[in-house]
C-alpha cells in the first residue's frame, strides 16, 4: 500500500464499487489496484495463497513521517504467498462509515471469505478496533488487535478522553461494539501496556473466552512501532495467521524487548519514579555490559554514577551482591 497511498492527502481517487457492489455473484471485488469507499476510504485487494490477510491502515501512516520503522503490510503478504485485502482511512474515521459497511456485506455475500483456509483481520489503534468489529463478516477468523479500542460511545468511554472529536461518530450501529462483534471470531489476540490506563481499560472490555489478553509492560502506546522495531511484528502475524499463536509463544518473542533500548529507558524511568535503587543499579549495569557501544546508553551510565556518588555518601545503601 505504501507506493500507491503514500502521497494521499486529500480523497482517495480511483475507480468506484457502486457498480460491481450491485452484482455480487458476478464478481468478488477488483484485484490489482486502489478503489474508492467514498472520500475517506479505500480499498485494494490481491488474491495469491489460500491465507487471506485483511488489514486496516491509515493513510498518513503510510509515509516514513518520523523515525521509527513503519510496516509495510502488503509487503509482507506478498512475501508469504498470502492473499490480502487492504482498506485504508484518510485520517482517523475508525472506520465508521456505510461505505464500508457496504464492502464487507458485499463480500459475505459473495462468499469471498469462504475461499480461503485462514482468515486474519489485523490492525492497530483505531484500525484494531476495525479489524475486530469487521471480523464479525467472517466467522471463524483470527483477529490480532494491538491497542483497539472497544468503542467510543461515550455512554460507555467517557472516561477516554483522548478521541473528543470522535465522540461526533456513531458507534451504537452496525459493526459497533468490537467486544461483541469478536464472538464470531476463532480467537483474537489483544496487545495492550497495562500502564497505559485507557488500553488497559479498553482491552478489559474485550475480554471473551475467545480472547487472548497479552501484556506488554512499560511499552507506552506506540505498540504496533516498537514490535517492528523489535522485529516481531511480521513473526506474530505469520504466527497469527497459521493458527500457532499462543500467549506463550508471543511472550518467547516478546523477550526481544531486553535488547530494545527504548523499553530499557521507560523501565529505568519507571525504576526512577518508584525509587527501587536495587533494581535500577541491574538494569543499568546489566544494560552497559551488554550494549556498550549503543547512542543512548549514556544515561545508564549517568544513572550508574549517581548511583555509586549515592552509594559512596551513604544516602542509599544496596546489598553487597548487587555491586560485585
Amino acid at each position: 500500500m505504501r507506493d500507491e497511498l503514500s502521497d494521499v492527502d486529500g480523497p482517495f481517487e480511483g475507480p468506484g464499487l457502486d457498480g460491481w457492489m450491485e452484482e455480487p455473484s458476478d464478481v468478488y471485488l477488483p484485484e490489482g489496484e486502489v478503489h474508492s469507499l467514498g472520500d475517506k476510504h479505500s480499498c485494494m485487494f490481491s488474491r495469491r495463497g489460500d491465507t487471506l490477510l485483511v488489514s486496516f491502515e491509515i493513510a498518513q501512516d503510510l509515509t516514513p513521517a518520523s523515525e521509527m520503522p513503519q510496516p509495510n503490510i502488503r509487503a509482507f503478504a506478498e512475501a508469504k504467498d498470502w492473499s490480502h485485502l487492504a482498506v485504508v482511512s484518510l485520517g482517523n474515521t475508525w472506520f465508521r462509515d456505510q461505505s464500508v459497511f457496504a464492502l464487507f456485506d458485499h463480500l459475505t455475500d459473495a462468499g469471498l471469505f469462504d475461499d480461503f483456509e485462514q482468515i486474519l483481520f489485523y490492525g492497530s489503534g483505531s484500525c484494531g478496533y476495525a479489524a475486530a468489529v469487521f471480523s464479525v463478516a467472517a466467522p471463524g477468523a483470527t483477529v490480532l488487535a494491538i491497542q483497539p479500542q472497544a468503542t467510543l460511545d461515550p455512554r460507555l468511554c467517557g472516561w477516554d478522553t483522548r478521541f473528543r472529536a470522535a465522540r461526533r461518530i456513531s458507534f451504537t450501529d452496525r459493526y459497533g461494539f468490537a467486544p461483541d462483534m469478536l464472538d464470531a471470531a476463532a480467537q483474537a489476540f489483544v496487545l495492550y501496556d497495562p500502564s497505559e490506563r485507557p488500553d488497559a481499560i479498553h482491552a478489559a472490555m474485550m475480554a471473551r473466552q475467545n480472547v487472548t489478553l497479552l501484556r506488554m509492560p512499560n511499552m507506552g502506546g506506540t505498540l504496533e512501532q516498537n514490535l517492528q522495531q523489535m522485529n516481531i511484528l511480521e513473526p506474530l502475524l505469520e504466527l497469527a495467521a497459521t493458527g500457532e499463536l499462543t500467549a506463550n509463544a508471543f511472550y518467547r518473542l516478546y523477550r526481544a524487548r531486553r535488547d530494545n533500548i527504548d523499553y530499557l529507558l521507560r523501565l529505568l524511568a519507571r525504576l526512577n519514579r518508584e525509587n527501587r535503587h536495587y533494581l535500577k543499579y541491574l538494569l543499568c549495569r546489566d544494560t552497559i555490559a551488554r550494549m556498550p557501544r549503543r547512542r543512548r546508553v549514556k544515561r545508564f551510565r549517568r544513572q550508574m554514577a549517581r548511583l555509586k556518588t549515592a552509594m559512596e555518601n551513604r544516602e542509599i545503601l544496596l546489598p553487597y551482591s548487587a555491586t560485585r
